[in-house]
């Protein structure tokens, strides 16, 4: 596949074209709809719309901005729409694309905070997400399918994975340090002589070009701190540093600059912060934010706002405890993505020039590889957790097993799973689809007493 050109920064002699700029505002917000299932399915759905569909991204760079994108903290999904974006019309459009990734699912969780707090669980509410959950299952194991046919090209690829996902499943091994082992592996490779990119060969040739991408890199950094800041700085001087809004935004801030792994990385030292040590909610609260999560469009780490939410609603003063939940949702949001957008249109104009690099370019594939085993281990834990109604730990000392108990398996739940994996793999429907049929099966489900 050719190349498309690259876009328009760091220096854009004009403005992207408006057909295509409009292009991608329709497919980022249908992404942002459809947008369901975790980082799996969401990588499959924007090499869908962008590469299978759209034609506007090679498979190579694709795959490229995915390594990039998996290197950073952050929520990788989220920050592969803005590079797509950015790759179709620049700045403008990696703004756009990442922002209408979120927004639906922002919304989502907002409102469904909002009849947590007020009304409580809703059965039609329950009821659909119940027949998601099951659906997104199949969704989770197509992009599984789908990447590993791209990323498993030789017996090292397949041996980094399967490593990969032995270090998470049985030895809950750090997701950071199983990158850079992949890393590591992939310096051990034979390597070919490196063909150095179209990129390269301008950048040897146009130093002055050099100078201002990382001028450009610069402005960025400094203006993605200063936003980034201003809403921090402006709860300091009207509120307190100590005011609650003050502890979200350094907490979740602290939280953007660390999660590696995605957000079940992060569960665990969330939950102790904001469970244990700030009071802004009880463990089984946590647990139903996530399911929340789970069910919505978009990056898991929402849960965020969900957390943040019944934080600012539970210490309202000086608002009502609706604006303070509300004004607190929006603070944790920004305070998380805000980083992402930083990282990756600062750094995406770079990312092409690595890929004649024979050395990196072979770290790359092997975290790609070991990128296959995570999201097969994020597959087990998410089938293990849809699928049985009781789930068990096994802890050997050197290694805690979730075993599902084989009496609590929910049949409804594995029939709407195999259902909706007959739809994607066999009719070949669309995920929009098999979201729509498996929460009408889920309802009906539920609104018959056949299921619990």
């Amino acid at each position: 596949m050719t190349e498309p050109p690259h876009p328009p920064d760091p220096a854009p002699a004009s403005a992207p074209d408006a057909a295509e700029f409009a292009w991608l505002a329709r497919r980022s917000f249908s992404i942002g709809l459809l947008s369901f299932g975790g980082p799996a399915a969401q990588i499959a759905l924007l090499h869908k719309e962008f590469v299978a569909d759209g034609k506007r991204i090679s498979e190579g760079r694709f795959l490229n901005a995915l390594n990039y994108c998996m290197l950073l903290p952050g929520p990788e999904a989220q920050q592969l729409a803005t590079y797509c974006g950015w790759i179709v019309a620049g700045t403008r459009g990696g703004i756009v694309s990442g922002l209408l990734f979120i927004a639906p699912g922002a919304l989502a969780m907002l409102a469904l905070s909002l009849v947590y707090v007020t009304f409580g669980a809703s059965p039609l509410v329950a009821g659909l997400f119940f027949g998601i959950k099951a659906g997104v299952l199949a969704i989770v194991l197509q992009a599984l399918v789908r990447l590993s046919a791209r990323a498993m090209t030789s017996a090292a690829a397949l041996a980094i994975a399967a490593a990969s996902f032995c270090a998470l499943f049985l030895f809950d091994l750090p997701f950071p340090l199983v990158i850079v082992a992949a890393g590591l592996c992939g310096l051990l490779v034979p390597r070919a002589a490196a063909t150095p990119s179209p990129a390269q060969d301008e950048s040897r040739a146009r130093p002055a070009a050099d100078r201002s991408l990382h001028a450009r890199a610069l402005r960025i950094l400094a203006t993605g701190i200063a936003l980034w800041a201003l809403p921090v700085a402006a709860i300091v001087i009207l509120l307190s540093p100590g005011h609650v809004f003050a502890n979200i935004a350094a907490f979740f801030s602290t939280m953007a600059l660390v999660s590696f792994g995605g957000a079940y990385a992060l569960l665990s030292y969330m939950a102790q912060v904001a469970v244990e040590t700030n009071g802004w909610l009880t463990a089984g609260e946590m647990l139903d934010g996530l399911g929340l999560a789970e069910t919505t469009p978009g990056p898991l780490i929402l849960v965020t706002q969900f957390v943040g939410y019944l934080g600012g609603y539970r210490a309202p003063a000086p608002f009502d405890p609706a604006v303070a939940g509300l004004l607190a949702a929006g603070l944790t949001t920004w305070v998380t993505f805000a980083p992402s957008f930083v990282f990756v249109l600062a750094g995406a104009p770079y990312v092409d020039r690595i890929r004649g690099v024979a050395w990196l370019s072979n770290v790359l594939s092997a975290i790609t590889a070991a990128v296959v085993g995570t999201i097969l281990n994020l597959s087990v834990w998410f089938a293990i957790n849809v699928l049985f109604a009781t789930v068990t730990v096994l802890d050997a000392g050197w290694t805690s097993l979730p075993l599902p108990v084989a009496g609590s398996l929910q049949p409804w739940s594995l029939a709407i799973a195999a259902g909706a994996g007959v739809m994607l793999f066999a009719l070949k429907r669309s995920v929009a689809e098999v979201v729509i049929a498996a929460s009408l099966a889920g309802l009906a489900l539920r609104m018959s007493g056949l299921a619990s």
